[in-house]
Formats: structure tokens, C-alpha cells, sequence
């Protein structure tokens, strides 16, 4: 399954259209607190548009827990400007693919990176691109490799 991770989103308008992402390709949605909204929020929900109640969304209290929860096997690739190589690079077809992405105004710790699985989106003329564009980019790059290998969930 293809599982897109938020640790610890801060504008809930992103959440809301990674969720829409999410539900559009099937992958699950795991949010990790602190949250810098709530899920009640109108801004949220205006972006999730009238899917959100359809979202599948898992809310986590820490890292670990999510972690502890994930599947034997589980493959947790980091999306962070950090990273090394391209996104196109990493290997998103095993089957419990977890694509990670950080909050909008410092990304993910250090400390809770593999380096090994850490992939950058290429760009120029800038450091950062929106959290939802990011998302998208790399859950459609997983849908690409996944179709391709003839992997449907």
C-alpha cells in the first residue's frame, strides 16, 4: 500500500489537498502531531473539498507510533531538500511504500531521517516548493512506478 506521512503539518490547506491527493491515487494519509491546526478546522476541509469524510487518514501522537504500527517490511522514504538524489531515483514499489514529508517551515528533523532514503524534488530559482505540489510530485512518481510494475494498491 502507498502511505503519505505529514509529520507534523502546520496550514491545513495543504492537509486538505494531500488528503484530496490521497484519496485520488487510494494511498493512506497518516498525519503526525503536534498538528498546527485542528481537524475541525473550515480551512482543512475547504481544501479536502467534500472528500475529506472519505480520506483515508490515520492521526498519529509521535513518530515512533506510527512507526511501531507500520507494516513488517515498511519502506519509509524522506522528501526533503537534504536529500541526495532525485525522487525518480528511490525504488517505490515495494509493497508498503511510506512517502514522508515535514511541515512547511523546517521540514523533517534530522533525527528522524534515513539517510539512505532521503530524496530531494530537483528545481532552480528556488528552495522550497508548496507542501501539496511536493506531495504530488512524488505520490504520482510512486503511482508511475507502481503501475509499472504491476502493483495496484
Amino acid at each position: 500500500m502507498l502511505h503519505v506521512v505529514l509529520f507534523q503539518p502546520e496550514i491545513p490547506h495543504n492537509t486538505g489537498a494531500i488528503g484530496r491527493l490521497c484519496l485520488a491515487t487510494g494511498a493512506r494519509l497518516h498525519l503526525i502531531k503536534p498538528l498546527g491546526f485542528s481537524l475541525e478546522d473550515k480551512h482543512l476541509k475547504r481544501a479536502g473539498l467534500d472528500y475529506w469524510h472519505e480520506v483515508d487518514v490515520r492521526v498519529w501522537d509521535s513518530w515512533d507510533m506510527l512507526c511501531e504500527a507500520a507494516e513488517a517490511g515498511a519502506v519509509f522514504h524522506f522528501i526533503e531538500c537534504r536529500g541526495e538524489k532525485a525522487h525518480w531515483e528511490a525504488d517505490l514499489t515495494t509493497p508498503d511504500v511510506y512517502l514522508v514529508l515535514g511541515p512547511e517551515t523546517r521540514g523533517i528533523p534530522p533525527s528522524v531521517i534515513d539517510p539512505a532514503h532521503c530524496w530531494r524534488i530537483p528545481m532552480h530559482g528556488t528552495r522550497s516548493l508548496n507542501l501539496a505540489t511536493a506531495a504530488g510530485i512524488v505520490i504520482y512518481e510512486a503511482v508511475r512506478q507502481r503501475t509499472l510494475a504491476g502493483i495496484t494498491s
